[in-house]
This record gives structure tokens, sequence and C-alpha cells, in this order.
């Protein structure tokens, strides 16, 4: 299997586990774990996973210059991303915030065009636009969306969150290139724990765990291993191999696997309208990623 299948199929794990993920950790927060708390618990628990791994697997050596770049993923790729995701999501309708993530691809376009100097060739346009059409159709259908003073600062956190995820994205490429994946998600982690503990520190230690429901320890074991440390070493992996924009656009399949959860819950039955937006999808994940000629340039 070549390296660059690999990168797609690690890709979609990872979006795979994103999109569980909210069903998931639905049933934590906000009734049992504050979602600050919840934060500190995922960046803590990866960072430690993370260090765990990388001390008994990896053998690099890391060049003092690019511990700036390593904490800016860690701003970027960690703490502002985070933070402002959750708490715009409590700020605006959840269909607001999942319309507004849908514009990450095309941030993502943007700012490697610009740091990376990444070509937008007609294909990965043409691509977006079909992703994001398909992730509109299962976003929207039997919805509305609903607009107010309220949930106008809710989506203006929650498209920060999405900003600050792509830059991270693009920043991420190369250094992924010059060490391996475990290594940048170490100190990302290590960095963003610092960074994330001020927010989530009171509400951490307000986390009853004397009355949490056994059901619920798995639910946040898979939260804290799948949806985020193996998930962004999928993502990371990914990134190794593929340009920052085809990664991004895989962002359009996490409403087909939530939808997919709920389902397999008794929340829903499908339709061909799920069957229509999954082909557009990943129709368009396909042009995306067709190749072409990339020049890349250190930022």
């Amino acid at each position: 299997m070549s390296k660059v299948l690999r990168a797609h199929l690690a890709v979609l794990a990872a979006n795979i586990l994103y999109g569980v993920n909210y069903s998931v950790a639905k049933e934590i927060m906000p009734e049992y774990i504050g979602p600050f708390g919840f934060i500190v618990i995922r960046v803590l628990s990866a960072a430690l996973l993370f260090l765990f791994v990388h001390a008994f697997f990896i053998r690099e050596k890391l060049e003092r210059k690019d511990l700036f770049k390593l904490a800016q993923c860690a701003l970027f790729g960690v703490a502002i991303n985070q933070l402002l995701f959750f708490k715009g999501l409590s700020l605006t309708a959840p269909i607001n915030a999942a319309l507004v993530m849908c514009t990450n691809p095309i941030q993502v376009l943007i700012i490697a065009s610009i740091v990376l100097k990444e070509k937008i060739p007609g294909n990965k346009i043409f691509g977006v636009i079909l992703g994001l059409t398909g992730a509109a159709s299962i976003i929207l259908f039997g919805k509305k969306l609903t607009m107010n003073d309220y949930t106008f600062i809710g989506d203006m956190m929650v498209f920060t969150n999405s900003l600050s995820y792509a830059y991270f994205i693009v920043i991420a490429k190369p250094l992924l290139k010059k060490y391996h994946p475990q290594t940048v998600m170490k100190y990302t982690f290590l960095f963003g724990s610092v960074m994330v503990l001020p927010f989530g520190y009171e509400q951490f230690m307000d986390i009853d765990w004397n009355n949490m429901p056994p059901g619920l320890y798995p639910k946040i074991a898979f939260v804290v291993i799948g949806s985020t440390f193996i998930a962004y070493m999928f993502n990371t992996f990914g990134l190794r191999y593929l340009s920052s924009s085809v990664v991004s656009i895989y962002i359009y399949s996490q409403p087909v696997f939530a939808t997919l959860m709920s389902m397999y819950r008794g929340q829903g039955n499908p339709g061909w309208l799920h069957l229509i937006a999954a082909v557009l999808i990943f129709t368009g994940v396909y042009i995306a990623s067709r190749p072409v000629e990339e020049k890349l340039v250190e930022p």
C-alpha cells in the first residue's frame, strides 16, 4: 500500500472519529463535565500519551529554532481551536456551527496559497464546492438557521476557531516534512496544555468523579484516546503526504459519519438525500486530491 493511500485512509479514519465524537461528547457535556474542563482532560491526557509514545519509539532531535513554530501550532491547533469552538457552540445553534465549519477547506486553500505558495488549481476549487454542497445538504435538511445578536457572537467564535485550525494545518505541514508526526504532536500538546489550563482549571476541579455514571468512563476514554490522540495522530500523518487543502476537505465527511452514528443509535433513518450527499462529498474529495504539481516554501 502506498504512503499516499495510507495517508488518505488515516485522514478518513480521523474524520470518522470526529464524526462519532459529536454524539459521544454530547452525553458528557455539560451535565457531568464543563466544556473547558473537558478540554483540559483531552489536551493533558493526549499530551501524556504523545509524550509516552515518543519517549519509547521515536528518536530524533528537535532544532531549537522550531520551538516557536511548535508553540504556534499549539496556540492555533489546540488552544484557540478547542476553546473557541466549545464556547462558540454554547452561544449558537448546532446547525449554525456546522455550517460555519464548512468554511474551513476554503480558508485552508487561501492560507496555503499565501503561506506555502500552494497552487489553487481548478480541480481543488471544484472538489471543495462539491463537498460543501454535500455537507450543507445534510446539515440544512429539515432544519432552520437561527440568526440574531446572541448567535452572531457564537458564530464568529466558531468561525475564528475554524480559521485558527486552518492556519494550524498550513503551518504544521513544513514541520511534518521535517519531523515525525509524534514529535510535532508531543510538543504541540505539551505547549497546548499550558495554554488551556488557566481557562479550564476551575471546571476541571469541579468535576464530581464520585457521582459520575460508570457508563461514561468508556465514553471519556473514547474522546481522549480516539477523537483526540488517535485523530490528531492520523491527521498529521496524512498532512505529511497530502496537501493541506486535501486534508481539510475531509471535514465535509464528518456530517455523514455523525448522521450514520445517529442512525445507529436509533435517532434517524437513512434517506436518498444522505446517499446523494455522501456521493457528492467523496467525489469532491477525490477530485480535489487528484495530483497536481505543488511547490512548498518554508514559512
